[in-house]
């Protein structure tokens, strides 16, 4: 039996790019994409990124090291997703500290933005308080922010 691999990004220089299709699911009743839609395609790709970069964020949880999560975010909705859309969601690493980093993630279809997100993401222990990030891993998004 066939079975199909889940959808994949790639890291092209110092951008991740990971496609996604507005499904009816995505949509209200005008077909136009819910706007916290955005929210679920920025956290798929970034999480793809992190697979990519090869952190393994299921087992720094399970081991009790830490996690990632989002501590701030501000989004800008320019023009819809509509149902049938074949979007990229471009992702860069901006900004890379000791226990967080900043990133700039923008929803394209075709050549058109349709929403762009400044963020910032934290690494915590699992009762919530900063940590720093494995150095592995800081490692890891210098090489992929120095790729251009």
């Amino acid at each position: 039996m066939i079975s199909p691999n889940p959808p994949d990004g790639v890291i092209d220089g110092a951008r991740h790019l990971y496609a996604v299709r507005v499904y009816y699911e995505d949509t209200d009743l005008s077909g136009i994409t819910y706007h916290a839609n955005y929210l679920r395609w920025f956290e798929r790709a970034r999480s793809d990124l992190l697979r990519l970069l090869g952190i393994d964020q299921r087992d720094a949880i399970e081991s009790g090291e830490g996690a990632y999560a989002l501590s701030e975010v501000n989004l800008r909705y320019l023009r819809p997703a509509k149902l049938d859309d074949d979007v990229v969601i471009e992702t860069r690493c901006t900004e890379l500290g000791a226990a967080s980093c900043r990133m700039h993630q923008i929803a394209r279809r075709g050549e058109d933005v349709l929403c762009e997100a400044q963020l910032r993401v934290g690494f915590i222990t699992l009762d919530g308080r900063p940590r720093r990030q494995p150095a592995e891993w800081r490692a890891a998004f210098q090489t992929f922010m120095n790729e251009d």
